[in-house]
């Protein structure tokens, strides 16, 4: 049967490509949940999973790109037969999100976005004056 932990650690594989770090680390997974799919066969059980999400923005233009690289990862997964991700706004993503590991591999971009702060729900991602 797979864990939250082994969802967790297939979605470190969904990059959010404009900060370029996996939508784990970047805090963008709210729940994930997992239960038996009771039209599998007994010989081979499945699992559906479901996963809640944010982004970073609405207005994001890798919005679409995300969401499909998790489905994708997830039905990449044998035990997986059905696969749903609720893509929600509230509560709202913000930089206190962001795991330790992932702080660290951001590096002076992670301090850069400390000080300004998480983006405006309904706005475009605009945090940075310049490129990385």
């Amino acid at each position: 049967m797979l864990a939250e932990s082994d969802i967790l650690t297939a979605l470190r594989d969904c990059f959010d490509p404009e900060l370029k770090l996996n939508v784990v680390d970047l805090g963008l997974i709210y729940a994930v949940a997992t239960g038996p799919d009771p039209h599998s066969t007994p010989a081979w059980p499945r699992q559906w999973v479901r996963v809640t999400m944010t982004l970073v923005s609405t207005d994001s233009p890798a919005s679409g790109l995300i969401v499909e690289q998790v489905r994708n990862r997830l039905a990449g997964i044998p035990d997986c037969s059905k696969i749903e991700v609720n893509l929600v706004w509230e509560p709202a993503w913000s930089v206190d999100r962001i795991s330790e590991d992932g702080r660290r591999q951001l590096g002076p971009a992670f301090l850069r976005l400390q000080q300004k702060g998480s983006a405006p729900p309904h706005s475009p991602f605009v945090i940075w004056p310049g490129k990385l």
